[in-house]
């Protein structure tokens, strides 16, 4: 049963999305602050730990984005914010601070749960094989990635993105492929979800981020993993 760490300001939002993610045998973890939740993290022992956190971006004192921030610097445990608002300074904030998907409130229990499997299927093997480009070793199989042979950790919407690219190298997956691919929600057509993935995961694999080698930008198209 999937733990996860509900931080929601709203007594009565908070209520509402436990009841609902209970009956769909999730373990809740619900508090009301970022404190709380980031303490709770901290605390969780080795082999019962927080699989995902879903996250209000509106909360006091120390807001959601500060959240995520930190929440990342602790590892790589998958963040979905929750959003009042469908405000595009917001949204791309909150991707850039470190989360892998968002849901705009108010929000459908069946949407937030869907999107909630979704993140915990990214880390499932994609193929088993590997791939090797100057010296990125990337393995399906063991779900691990390493440069020079030192090990690079990844939270699951980054892996799964570098899955998906180096699985098609040489070949270019548009903005759209994508997200059907990496967040199962293509037909929402946000493309502010990979632009901001892939700029994460170019500050962890590559040597200097503005001047990709793995992951090259095709403009107008997409991305595509290899040389140019």
């Amino acid at each position: 049963m999937p733990h996860v760490l509900l931080i929601e300001d709203d007594h009565s939002v908070r209520n509402g999305i436990e009841l609902v993610l209970r009956r769909h045998n999730h373990h809740v973890h619900a508090v009301g602050t970022g404190e709380e939740g980031l303490a709770l993290l901290r605390s969780r022992p080795v082999g019962n730990q927080i699989e995902i956190v879903v996250l209000d971006l509106m909360l006091p004192g120390m807001d959601g984005f500060e959240v995520c921030r930190r929440t990342r610097a602790l590892g790589a445990t998958p963040i979905i914010m929750l959003t009042a608002r469908g405000d595009d300074l917001d949204i791309v904030s909150g991707l850039e601070a470190g989360a892998d998907d968002y849901v705009v409130k108010p929000i459908t229990a069946r949407v937030l749960e869907a999107r909630i499997r979704a993140v915990l299927r990214r880390v499932e093997p994609a193929r088993t094989d590997t791939t090797e480009l100057d010296g990125l070793v990337i393995d399906r199989a063991a779900l691990t990635v390493t440069k020079h042979g030192t090990p690079i950790v990844l939270p699951p919407t980054e892996l799964r993105l570098l899955l998906e690219l180096s699985g098609a190298s040489g070949r270019v997956l548009s903005r759209e492929q994508l997200l059907d691919l990496v967040w199962e929600h293509g037909f929402l057509g946000d493309s502010r979800l990979v632009d901001a993935c892939v700029r994460r995961l170019r500050t962890k694999i590559e040597d200097i981020p503005a001047q990709p080698r793995y992951i090259q930008t095709v403009r107008g198209f997409g991305y595509r993993f290899g040389r140019p």
